[in-house]
């Protein structure tokens, strides 16, 4: 009687197309595997497509892995898991902030302090509003909206951290908005 192919072997088996050597292999590794996964994130959907993902990069990748690492198969298919997955979350996060930003949008009936500054050059007192903000505010103001520099480039011109460029313009816009309603 044969004993049964080492994961080292089976990989290579794999890395030369033979499907059932891919099969025999997942059959070995995908139970545990999906197992672990599922132990760092609680979303059975997600870990499935993980686990997919997986096994697709080691039916295009077995040709990397070397046999005299045979010894660390397991690690290494856990290695391209979890990266997987961490891949998976990030990409699920990005499309979670875009979907609370695309709603956010949705949702705001009132114009931005940009829009209100416009309308109130052709209906309020744009140069009264912007005389009563601080020295301080209206310095960022004409860097950031009147002049179109960026925030990091606005704190270079004015000597200021970035985060203090971003809470005056802030403070800006409120009081802009409050005085042109």
């Amino acid at each position: 009687m044969r004993p049964p192919p080492t994961d080292a072997d089976l990989l290579a088996h794999v890395a030369a197309g033979d499907r059932v050597a891919f099969e025999t292999f997942y059959r070995r590794h995908a139970a545990w595997l999906v197992l672990r996964l599922r132990h760092r994130c609680p979303d059975d959907g997600l870990v499935d497509e993980v686990v997919q993902e997986t096994f697709l990069d080691v039916w295009r990748g077995a040709a990397r892995f070397h046999a005299s690492h045979s010894a660390d198969v397991a690690g290494w298919l856990w290695r391209v898991g979890s990266r997987r997955l961490v891949d998976a979350l990030r990409r699920r996060h990005s499309r979670d902030r875009l979907g609370r930003l695309l709603a956010r949008l949705r949702r705001r009936d009132e114009p931005s302090a940009e829009e209100q500054v416009l309308l109130g050059v052709e209906h309020g007192d744009l140069s009264g509003a912007l005389a009563r903000l601080s020295p301080e505010l209206r310095a960022v103001i004409q860097a950031t909206v009147i002049d179109g520099l960026s925030t990091a480039e606005a704190a270079v011109l004015l000597g200021i951290p970035p985060g203090t460029v971003k809470s005056r313009a802030m403070r800006a816009r409120q009081q802009l908005r409050a005085e042109l309603t």
